[in-house]
């Protein structure tokens, strides 16, 4: 993966950096509540739970989700594959289900391009690939070629929706957080495996390496620093700092 090595050189990397559990659902839900709130890529419920969508609006922060294959902006049914909704938790919150309002900020990929052209992006923006440039399956569907496939289609896929960002005069004063939802399946240490985790922007340290033991609810807690909210739900209250990483 060229281009993910050379954001990590050239920016900050967490090389201890651990996901909370396998299967992938409960990653997206440490990552945006704080909580596992279930383990099961099947599940078909509402989370109530306090979240990062309820924290932003009562925060007065604007946030949406650009998700690769969304069948359509809002859209909160099952899986379109190559759209798997388990990666996409703002489709779970009560908060979004019962807000035709706040589901509308669940939005096609297509529309990134559409809104930094217009000066429209939020302060929390959510980038999603599909199963086929996330590294999970092949570029063409299913499972059967080489990791090497996968790992080229996801950094194929970063470099070209990533770097024009990163390179935006715009958005200079972001923050851009690189990350995997789980290690291997076979690797449970700190309950979902190790995974490469790269931070970069202006403000980061440049040339950075931590080996400070980190996981999802840690990301949770830098997202709400990084735009100065004081609430931190569940597992975030009590996470790690991840204020290391900038200058």
């Amino acid at each position: 993966m060229p281009y993910l090595n050379s954001l990590a050189a050239q920016h900050a990397l967490a090389t201890q950096y651990y996901a909370d559990s396998h299967p992938s659902i409960g990653n997206y839900f440490m990552l945006t509540t704080g909580n596992l709130e279930t383990t099961n890529d099947a599940f078909t419920g509402t989370v109530t739970d306090n979240n990062i969508v309820r924290i932003f609006l009562a925060a007065g922060k604007t946030w949406k989700a650009y998700v690769q294959n969304l069948p359509s902006p809002g859209y909160l049914g099952p899986d379109s594959y190559p759209y798997l909704k388990h990666h996409d938790p703002f489709a779970y919150f009560s908060d979004v289900v019962n807000s035709s309002v706040l589901a509308a900020n669940i939005v096609p990929f297509s529309q990134l391009s559409a809104d930094v052209t217009a000066s429209n992006v939020p302060q929390f923006a959510y980038l999603l690939p599909d199963a086929e440039n996330d590294a999970h399956d092949c570029p063409t569907g299913g499972s059967a070629c080489a990791d090497s496939d996968k790992l080229a289609a996801a950094d194929n896929w970063l470099k070209a929706n990533l770097d024009p960002l990163i390179a935006n005069p715009a958005l200079a004063n972001s923050v851009f957080i690189v990350l995997w939802d789980e290690g291997l399946t076979s690797d449970i240490t700190h309950g979902g495996g190790r995974v490469a985790v790269v931070i970069a922007g202006a403000h980061v340290k440049p040339a950075f390496t931590s080996t400070t033991l980190y996981q999802h609810q840690s990301t949770l807690r830098l997202i709400l620093d990084l735009l100065a909210v004081a609430e931190r739900p569940g597992l975030s209250a009590t996470a790690p700092s991840m204020a290391e990483f900038f200058q």
